[in-house]
């Protein structure tokens, strides 16, 4: 027990943890004494935990390829099953129900992978038996005992259906946080990107479809499967494409996923003739950071100092990228040359500005300099826009660092 992973979080991942795992197994056992399931519950259950395993079978392999390569996976689709358990099932069948599929993808997709804690599998199928029974309490309030009795009740059973469900979403996403060992700052950093959330609406919705299915036409939900697992497949293939082209250490793009990106612009802009900008970013002194804190605390710097820069840019439409070591790349597209030294000097600050706090010390003080270059006067091609740019950076840093300096600027 002592060498468990679970140990080595911090102290509040750690006591929110044993505390939700204790508190839902504890409401769990107790609601099957109090109210044992029917055969009809039990039998339904059967079917939701089946079909969750087939559909996460199909999906396996890509699943621990993508978990290789980015950690713990944000897309299970076990909302799918879990959702549907909310609109047809007791409470604590609900919360077995998540158990088991969540059991299934600890054993079977995610077994040996380094980094699938089992505790972390545990805390997820928690934290969804959670968001189940805070689901399954707006139905209680509204005097709605399930999704046959929503379809009876006409509009009113769809807006229940629909209030259950963003609950299910609002409080998942708001568990999910103290689970966290860095919880985040910004938006994306809370509650995942558009993309993530979309997805997991979608599956909302098609566990409704589910349990509209097997409330009416029990037998019709075969029918759900297939297209259920192509979207699947769909999906993780896409993620596990994306993740290729992730630096690790900062989440940014890589230099390969990076530079495809640019080629597109580059080719975007000589057909439409439209113009875009190039930046270069080197931070100051770096090799300092490394020697006084340590590499863990510059890994650290490098996350803050991507952050930074994302956050510092126009729009989801900038690029921006690790280009290797302490230096990053940044394309934006349909910019001026005049607006081009404006968003360089708001990064810049950003940077200036970051107090990164680590394990055993609190970093501040970063600089960087950066090299701007623009498309076309600057080059025409990509690797003479990155030599340009590179240029305008080792101007900058060789005229005293923590500036920005622009090709044009250099005559």
């Amino acid at each position: 027990m002592t060498r468990w992973r679970l140990w080595s979080q911090r102290p509040h991942v750690i006591v929110f943890c044993l505390f939700t795992e204790v508190a839902t197994a504890t409401v769990t056992v107790l609601l099957l004494i109090r109210t044992p399931p029917d055969g009809n519950a039990v039998l339904t259950f059967c079917v939701l935990l089946a079909a969750g395993v087939v559909q996460s079978e199909f999906g396996r392999e890509i699943e621990r390829d993508y978990r290789r390569l980015t950690g713990p996976p944000y897309i299970s689709m076990s909302s799918v099953w879990v959702f549907a358990g909310v609109l047809l099932l007791p409470p604590a069948l609900t919360a077995l129900l998540a158990g088991g599929l969540y059991l299934h993808l600890s054993a079977r997709s995610w077994n040996r992978l380094r980094q699938a804690a089992p505790f972390r599998s545990a805390s997820n199928a928690t934290i969804i038996a959670l968001s189940g029974y805070a689901a399954q309490s707006i139905l209680t309030l509204c005097g709605v005992d399930d999704m046959a009795a929503a379809v009876s009740s006409g509009w009113t059973g769809s807006l229940v259906v629909a209030a259950t469900g963003i609950t299910y979403f609002v409080v998942n996403a708001v568990l999910v946080l103290p689970a966290r060992n860095v919880v985040g700052r910004t938006a994306q950093e809370l509650f995942g990107t558009w993309g993530d959330n979309r997805l997991e609406l979608a599956t909302l919705c098609l566990g409704a479809l589910n349990a509209l299915t097997l409330a009416t036409m029990p037998w019709l939900v075969v029918l759900v499967l297939p297209p259920l697992l192509i979207l699947q497949r769909t999906v993780l293939v896409k993620q596990l494409e994306a993740a290729v082209n992730r630096d690790e250490k900062t989440g940014l793009l890589n230099i390969s996923g990076w530079r495809i990106l640019a080629e597109r612009a580059l080719a975007t802009a000589a057909q439409r003739r439209r113009r875009f900008g190039l930046l270069m970013i080197d931070l100051d002194h770096f090799k300092r950071v490394n020697d006084t804190y340590g590499h863990l605390a510059g890994d650290a710097v490098l996350k803050a100092v991507a952050g930074a820069i994302v956050t510092a840019v126009r729009d989801r439409d900038d690029a921006v990228g690790r280009f290797g070591g302490e230096e990053f790349v940044v394309l934006l597209p349909d910019v001026a040359e005049p607006d081009i030294a404006p968003v360089a000097e708001r990064i810049r600050q950003a940077i200036s500005r970051l107090s990164v706090l680590t394990e055993h010390a609190t970093v501040s003080g970063l600089s960087a300099s950066i090299g701007s270059a623009s498309y076309p006067r600057s080059g025409t091609t990509l690797p003479r826009l990155l030599d340009s740019a590179d240029n305008a950076l080792y101007h900058a840093k060789s005229t005293g660092r923590n500036k920005v300096v622009h090709v044009a600027d250099l005559g």
